[in-house]
């Protein structure tokens, strides 16, 4: 899912490329469209993120807790 979720959020990214390489990124639908391709892949860059930190927090806490045990 985090491998989905990187690669997914690279594509609108690849879509404010294309609107910059048009050079209809001053227009006002080119600037709505940055906004709404920056905010999805914002989106799926945070999940990528949050699943990854999620990870890395439960395999630093599972030898702690088998230690107390």
């Amino acid at each position: 899912m985090t491998l989905l979720s990187i690669l997914l959020g690279i594509i609108p990214l690849l879509g404010i490329a294309w609107t910059l390489r048009n050079g209809t990124i001053t227009t006002v639908d080119g600037l709505f469209m940055s906004l709404i391709l920056l905010t999805l892949s914002g989106i799926l860059f945070l999940n990528a993120f949050l699943d990854i930190r999620k990870r890395l927090r439960s395999k630093s806490q599972a030898p702690a807790a088998r230690k107390t045990s």
